[in-house]
């Protein structure tokens, strides 16, 4: 039998990638009427039921009126929104968004692919990757699979349930030259948590020194402070300071567009000459990698970005989805504080956007599922937007329990 073909370990099944639904699949099994899921990836309102922006229907309602034609999109999607993408990122002040070169993306994820898929055939110096541990699960999977080589920076201080700024810095030192670095540029997945902006300022000085080229994913702007600004701070600074960046954005979270898949992938040239180059050296990566991007989302994205009451309309409503998180996270360490809990929970009101870390052990967080029906990953990290006004007070009495 030793001839027969057999899967080598490299593509062995991993059960870890399918855990997420797992939680979820126990967490509809379960008959408890007080079961939380903290399990999931996407905004839920208060009442725990999925969200469409009032925003995004009007957007639609107008795409409606127009009566457009389903016409292929170009190789690098719907102009209107991919310039507008820019400036929501870069800012409209800019001096530099004539330099960059942008496309249209399959959400977030298609935009690290197509960054990978870039930097692998085109960035002339290291081939190795370095992302935040933790760091979003797919980033891995997305880089190793465009044949780039992925190794760690230090990011979460588990003692201190905070930024290990110390171990960062020194990685990024000890990173041989002209590495690439991965950044969260607000709203860090999973830990939620995220340099300030002096401590960014000495980021981008280290990874200067050290010649490295920075790659921001930025999957939640507006979504993890209520200002769209303030989120792309550390994008902004890199950039003023002189770097060199790439930048794959999502209008998933702080549109409440995950089904219509709508992102960017831009990267900053050195002129609008150079712009012009890699403009085409993108078209000719994606071509082959699905031809063109949908236009639906696109549209609605654009409509929302381009008109000004509109837009004003989003800001209003992204705010209000980050101050309901931000309210939640209060609400869940002021009841634990109200229970008499001898843990210090300052983190959870630290961290910012969807995710939090909220220091658990992997035994207890097994105790809140089989005991009290609270779902969440076995790293102790949980979704704030599964909890509500109506499940906040029984969550902090079960993590209470399970953390005396």
């Amino acid at each position: 039998m030793s001839d027969v073909p057999r899967l080598s370990k490299r593509y062995s099944f991993r059960f870890v990638r399918l855990f997420s639904v797992c939680i979820t699949e126990a967490f509809k099994a379960d008959t408890n009427p007080k079961k939380i899921n903290l399990g999931v990836g996407a905004y839920r309102d208060d009442a725990g039921k999925p969200y469409v922006l009032p925003s995004v229907r009007t957007a639609e309602e107008r795409i409606l009126q127009k009566a457009l034609d389903k016409e292929y999109a170009g190789i690098t999607g719907v102009p209107a929104f991919t310039k507008a993408a820019a400036v929501l990122a870069y800012g409209p002040q800019s001096p530099i968004l004539d330099d960059i070169a942008i496309t249209q993306s399959i959400s977030g994820t298609g935009a690290l692919r197509i960054a990978g898929a870039f930097l692998q055939r085109h960035y002339p110096y290291s081939k190795t990757v370095y992302l935040p541990n933790p760091s979003w699960a797919n980033h891995k999977a997305v880089f190793n699979d465009c044949g780039l080589d992925v190794k760690t920076y230090r990011y979460y201080n588990k003692e201190t349930i905070g930024l290990d700024i110390d171990g960062l810095l020194a990685d990024i030192k000890d990173a041989p030259k002209n590495s690439i670095f991965l950044l969260h540029a607000c709203a860090h997945n999973p830990t939620g948590i995220d340099p300030t902006p002096e401590q960014w300022r000495v980021i981008s000085t280290a990874i200067k020194n050290g010649g490295h080229f920075p790659l921001f994913d930025m999957a939640y702007q507006g979504f993890a402070s209520g200002d769209t600004n303030k989120d792309a701070y550390a994008l902004r600074h890199f950039v003023e300071q002189g770097h060199q960046v790439a930048l794959c954005q999502s209008f998933a979270k702080n549109m409440g567009l995950y089904g219509e898949r709508v992102g960017a992938f831009s990267i900053l040239a050195e002129s609008a000459e150079e712009r012009k180059r890699v403009d085409s050296q993108v078209k000719i990566l994606v071509r082959p990698m699905y031809s063109n991007p949908p236009v639906h989302g696109a549209r609605i994205a654009s409509e929302i970005l381009n008109d000004a009451a509109l837009n004003q309309q989003w800001l209003s409503e992204v705010k209000g989805m980050a101050d309901r998180i931000i309210t939640m996270r209060a609400l869940l360490k002021g009841n634990l504080e109200e229970l008499g809990s001898k843990h210090n929970w300052d983190h959870i009101t630290s961290q910012i956007g969807m995710f939090a870390y909220t220091g658990l052990k992997p035994e207890q967080v097994s105790t809140l599922a089989k005991e009290h029906s609270v779902y969440g990953t076995m790293d102790g990290r949980i979704s704030v937007a599964g909890i509500t006004t109506g499940n906040v007070k029984y969550l902090a009495e079960a993590i209470h329990k399970v953390t005396q």
